[in-house]
């Protein structure tokens, strides 16, 4: 395509390709510090483009290409291209990666030990792994955790942190030097304005780490916390992958090892302040 761009994010490589230089602008931006796919071979491509030559000037219109598709996806404005690109890139992930188990999880570690975050949309899963970042926890992404079948092990997804409507003002002054990406207003999840992880979450983003404790949380109750069974977590974790059932035997025992060997919890909090000391917490009760 006319403008691209290679990069790798965890132990994966994507190559992004678009009919407008600026979503790729964008990307080589607020993507610097990251390094080039393995031997220059990308696992996944994306592409933005225009569906009809006139889009590509008149109203631009951008759809989300690649490996793998969603044929009815609506495009999204020039403006979002950005939001396109990422959403690209978990598009593949989500119907492409066999390598791993993927679970929709924010994840972070510390001592190199490892805490999954799993929840429904709103709950809160990334703006609790930033604010955790700003903590000092390696940051290893806030929307895939990569379990390794054979290992049993936490692989990193650290790509930019999604952060939505009220999210955005905390985390600027939580992170007043962090970098951020531009402010894209009503897009289908509301305003949306990307963080790039910290220095050592880049430099460390292969690393895998021992899964230690996994959380649900749910914002918007009183605090509160409960042990989660394995039955339980087993079945919201099935929820939470989108390549369980493609991976066959290998998803099925990665996943009943996870459940058997991490004890699980579900959280309630009113705030990110009664969050963070429930997490803080169990952590230090558990892991």
């Amino acid at each position: 395509m006319r403008h691209s761009v290679s990069l790798k994010i965890g132990p994966v490589g994507f190559r992004i390709g678009s009919d407008w230089r600026v979503p790729i602008a964008a990307l080589k931006d607020l993507y610097r510090d990251y390094p080039a796919p393995d031997d220059g071979i990308a696992d996944f491509n994306v592409r933005l483009f225009a569906a009809r030559f006139w889009r590509r000037f008149i109203r631009p219109s951008v759809m989300i290409g690649g490996d793998y598709i969603i044929p009815d996806a609506a495009p999204l404005p020039l403006e979002m291209g950005l939001l396109a690109a990422e959403m690209g890139m978990n598009l593949q992930m989500a119907l492409g990666q066999r390598r791993y188990l993927l679970l929709h999880a924010s994840a972070v570690v510390r001592d190199g030990k490892a805490l999954l975050m799993s929840g429904v949309s709103g709950a809160g899963k990334s703006t609790l792994a930033a604010l955790l970042m700003a903590r000092g926890w390696r940051l290893m992404g806030d929307e895939f955790a990569l379990i390794d079948p054979m290992s049993g092990l936490v692989y990193g997804f650290p790509r930019l942190i999604s952060l939505k409507n009220a999210a955005i003002g905390l985390m600027r002054s939580t992170l007043p030097q962090g970098r951020f990406g531009p402010l894209m207003k009503a897009t289908p999840k509301g305003n949306i304005r990307h963080l790039v992880p910290d220095a050592q979450a880049i430099a460390a983003m292969e690393t895998p780490a021992r899964p230690a404790l996994i959380l649900f949380p749910t914002f918007g109750h009183a605090p509160a916390e409960r042990a989660v069974d394995e039955a339980e977590a087993f079945v919201r974790l099935t929820q939470a992958s989108t390549n369980f059932v493609g991976l066959g035997q290998a998803g099925f025992d990665t996943l009943t090892r996870l459940v058997r060997e991490v004890p699980a919890r579900a959280i309630d909090y009113p705030d990110t302040e009664s969050a963070l000391r429930l997490v803080e917490d169990l952590w230090s009760a558990t892991a």
